[in-house]
């Protein structure tokens, strides 16, 4: 991916109808820091290198590096307690990663503000892909941004976004 930020606007029908919603609240909002801390140990210690978090719908889509062509779908709770507990854990976080794995926190965090920043204009879903540094950005007006992870958390592109 190209280290310029690509913005797609959505459906117009649902951009016209924007300052009519507001942001419900959602078993992940209500969840959050445990949310992020099994976020985080899917990266570090299940071999996850693509997580898409949904967090209006309170899903989470995963592929991992051991079966890269079949991703899994952890719906509501699961994700709390995902029937990835039953593998074997991957004990180091792959050296080939371009984000590094102390970043991983600090960019769901950034994930947090978008989400409760506003309540009109809010992230719907947010994916972190370390293996290319690429992150995706879903928001309620429907428009989406693919962002490198640096520029993302480089503070002008970060304004942008929110």
């Amino acid at each position: 991916m190209s280290r310029q930020l690509l913005q797609l606007k959505g459906d117009p029908s649902i951009r016209r109808f924007l300052f009519d919603q507001t942001r419900n609240e959602s078993l992940f909002d209500q969840r959050y820091e445990e949310l992020m801390e099994r976020i985080e140990e899917l990266f570090l210690h299940y071999g996850a290198f693509h997580v898409q978090i949904h967090l209006s719908t309170a899903q989470v889509t995963v592929w991992l590096l051991e079966d890269p062509f079949n991703y899994r779908v952890l719906a509501g709770d699961e994700i709390f307690n995902p029937p990835l507990e039953r593998r074997n854990r991957y004990a180091v976080y792959p050296a080939e990663a371009v984000i590094p794995a102390r970043q991983l926190r600090t960019l769901m965090e950034k994930f947090r503000e978008l989400r409760f920043g506003d309540d009109t204009v809010y992230l719907r879903s947010g994916s972190i892909n370390v293996m290319n540094g690429c992150l995706g950005l879903n928001f309620s007006c429907d428009g989406t941004h693919y962002v490198d992870h640096k520029e993302f958390l480089a503070s002008a592109i970060y304004k942008e976004l929110g």
